[in-house]
């Protein structure tokens, strides 16, 4: 299964309404041998990429726009599973830290060169901060800004950034960090970028407006010159993204020599192609969790729990302007604590599990899963508001509710809403049928509508009142709740969440301290979090991925804790 994830901007459903698979077996094709200099990899049902520069827009910050991307431009520091630093595949060498915890002075390493042969040097750097403070400007045009502005300091925290020689720079905080927190959450996002991408550097306006038009246009030269593994060589939309070997690249030499991005319909598509081996990499849908044995000959199954959460949104947006304001009233509802309690009470999440996952996810109740294993999980945490629609029911009533013709209603408002949910994905069409199943018990109603993932992530705050595109993948950052929870319509609080406590506890686990410190404010944060509601928890299941047998290296290199592949690694055999 792979559903569709929103990216942390850090670097860079139920008996009768059970969807049918519609896979008749005895209709697919014997599998083909695929090209041993090709790997076909499929992309989560209706996702598009449509954005291709590593500074996103929050409506384009898919984790699959960072795969895009994250193949073209080398982080400045690479990460191991573990979350560990990775300073041999680094283009940074060495960050060092002041003991006040506000200078981090970063070496790079001499051996990373762009395609074009010049050095990956400190002045690429100035080229990404400048870009960074750009597109995060307060006066920076549509569709700006920057979806990383309001994560790890970047970038009003930071005083300066200076080149101190050609492979070293210095990062100048104006307070004192949480070291770890910064290294992942702030420095990582200075990704180093070829200095042909700042076109306009007096004029902040320009050159946003240049940048929003060249991050969808890959045909651009300024593209052809990377770092990375692989170049975006052609890109059709709802079609195919097709990528070829850098025999440039610094790094780990890649033997496959073009990978290929496909667009898939629908979960069912995908696993036909699966079936007819015109696809090497891709998922094996939970709804066909029974139909695993159909590819055991041909691929191997294997289970990823990625650093993510899933959750659904409920549109708390206020403001002085209608377009900024959630439509139909429904933002003083949800601002109310006891109705983002009642909807959580109403969710079954074993049942969710059961049906959509086959019994592989994981319940939530925090902004982070028990699994992977980590030392961010709360130790002792536990659910505040496990599957109790009674309970839930009588919360509502006790505040003024009654209900009328099966909906709960006070005065003129009822409690009715149009949820709006991802497309293509047979598990979270289970999951939000659950959903709908499990509230309609409390006498709230709602109604579904399905709309493709990248339609669902650029809607306005006045376009919605409930969501469920998929849920956050911290994408290698420090899982605090910075970007997430302190700013309505900045970051990643797109749903308009506030509450100064939980300010106050994020930017406690931003503070600097021993590992120790930093853990307790963190776990402090992440238990707020399961008490106040800034999202409705649903369950968390594994990816679960399929390739076929002759192709290795995929799952000793894929990246649990990124969620990112490193395609370099790949290679075929017996």
């Amino acid at each position: 299964m792979k559903q569709p994830k929103w990216a942390i901007g850090g670097s860079i459903a139920m008996a009768t309404a059970l969807l049918s698979t519609g896979v008749s077996m005895a209709a697919v094709k014997p599998a083909v041998l695929p090209h041993h200099n090709t790997v076909v990899m499929a992309l989560p049902p209706q996702v598009n990429i449509n954005w291709y520069f590593p500074i996103v827009t929050i409506p384009s910050n898919s984790l699959y726009s960072g795969w895009d991307w994250n193949m073209g431009y080398h982080n400045l520091i690479q990460l191991n599973n573990n979350g560990s630093f990775n300073w041999k595949r680094s283009i940074a060498s060495h960050v060092g830290v002041n003991p006040a915890g506000t200078m981090f002075t970063v070496t790079m390493n001499k051996k990373w060169k762009w395609s074009n042969g010049a050095p990956v040097t400190s002045q690429n750097v100035m080229t990404t901060w400048k870009l960074i403070q750009d597109t995060s400007a307060k006066n920076a045009p549509a569709p700006w800004p920057y979806t990383g502005a309001g994560t790890g300091d970047i970038p009003s925290g930071v005083k300066s950034v200076v080149a101190t020689g050609k492979y070293r720079f210095v990062v100048t905080l104006k307070q004192p960090a949480n070291k770890l927190w910064f290294i992942y959450n702030g420095l990582n996002q200075l990704e180093p970028l070829p200095n042909v991408w700042l076109k306009y550097p007096t004029n902040v306006v320009k050159e946003d407006n240049w940048l929003a038009k060249a991050a969808t246009n890959p045909n651009l030269p300024e593209y052809k010159i990377i770092d990375g593994p692989y170049r975006l060589v052609k890109a059709v939309n709802d079609q195919k993204w097709v990528f070829q070997a850098n025999p440039h690249y610094s790094g780990h030499k890649p033997q496959v020599k073009q990978i290929i991005f496909v667009y898939e319909g629908s979960s069912t598509a995908e696993y036909a192609a699966l079936r007819t081996g015109q696809v090497q990499f891709g998922y094996l849908p939970n709804s066909m969790w029974k139909s695993r044995a159909q590819l055991n000959s041909i691929d191997r199954l294997w289970m990823m729990y990625p650093l993510q959460y899933n959750d659904m949104l409920v549109n708390m947006n206020q403001s002085k302007t209608k377009v900024n304001t959630a439509p139909n009233g429904v933002a003083k509802l949800f601002n109310q604590l006891y109705i983002r309690q009642a909807i959580q009470l109403g969710i079954d999440q074993p049942a969710i599990n059961k049906v959509s996952f086959n019994g592989t996810g994981i319940d939530e109740y925090t902004a982070i899963t028990a699994r992977p294993k980590t030392v961010f999980f709360p130790p002792g945490l536990k659910a505040l508001y496990p599957f109790n629609p009674t309970r839930g029911k009588q919360l509502l009533v006790k505040n003024g509710w009654r209900e009328v013709n099966g909906v709960m209603t006070k005065g003129k408002q009822q409690l009715s809403f149009t949820l709006d949910y991802a497309s293509g994905t047979a598990a979270i069409a289970h999951q939000v049928a659950l959903i709908q199943e499990g509230l309609a018990q409390e006498g709230i109603k709602v109604k579904l509508n399905p709309e493709s993932f990248n339609t669902l992530i650029a809607l306005k705050p006045d376009q919605w009142e409930m969501m469920d595109y998929g849920g956050i993948t911290y994408g290698g950052s420090y899982p605090s709740g910075d970007g997430l929870f302190e700013t309505p319509q900045v970051g990643l609080d797109s749903q308009g969440y506030y509450n100064p406590t939980m300010v106050k506890l994020i930017q406690a686990s931003l503070k600097p301290g021993t590992t120790k410190q930093s853990l307790k404010a963190l776990y402090k944060y992440l238990a707020f979090v399961g008490k106040d509601l800034p999202m409705q928890f649903v369950p968390d299941a594994p990816t679960l991925e399929e390739q076929v047998k002759s192709l290795h290296g995929v799952q000793s290199s894929f990246n649990g804790f990124t969620q990112y592949p490193s395609e370099q690694y790949w290679h075929y055999g017996k």
